[in-house]
């Protein structure tokens, strides 16, 4: 069975299994603001990165461009991940690579290795990814706590 096909089943089974009347269609990976706007954010920095000398390539900016492609990366694995609180603990790593990614930039700006727009606008970036990932993060919280499982020693059958 095909990744698509098998997608696409487990779509029709959730929307089976969901009481409103909404139609219900599980949104692929690349269609996620957040992954959309990580990716744009990493290759952004990954052109800037590119013009440098190779000293401040081999210093600076690998490590800018790891913590860059950590955002979406882990957005990813976040994302084929099967629990809730999975998938948020992925979110939760890939805020912290975003601020870990503004942590260089604002390094990059102080050694004058990007132009000041450039910096401009990759910080307003990150501030809108920061923004977003945050409501998604809320949201999530909230789907676990509605579909929480308890666990098996708390449990109490109902009494006849």
């Amino acid at each position: 069975m095909s990744n698509n096909s098998f997608k696409e089943n487990l779509a029709k089974i959730e929307q089976e299994i969901l009481t409103d009347k909404k139609p219900f269609r599980h949104l692929q990976l690349e269609e996620l603001n957040i992954y959309k706007l990580a990716d744009e954010i990493s290759d952004d920095i990954w052109r800037v990165v590119s013009q440098w000398d190779s000293f401040s390539k081999n210093t600076l900016g690998e490590q800018i461009v790891r913590s860059a492609d950590s955002m979406g990366a882990n957005i990813a694995e976040g994302y084929g991940r099967y629990f809730f609180k999975d998938n948020i603990l992925f979110l939760y790593y890939s805020r912290g690579s975003a601020y870990e990614t503004n942590f260089w930039l604002n390094k990059a700006n102080k050694r004058n290795l990007i132009e000041k727009t450039k910096f401009e606008k990759l910080n307003q970036k990150i501030e809108r990814f920061l923004l977003e990932i945050n409501k998604v993060i809320k949201t999530m919280k909230n789907q676990a706590n509605k579909f929480s499982l308890v666990p098996w020693y708390k449990y109490k059958p109902k009494s006849k």
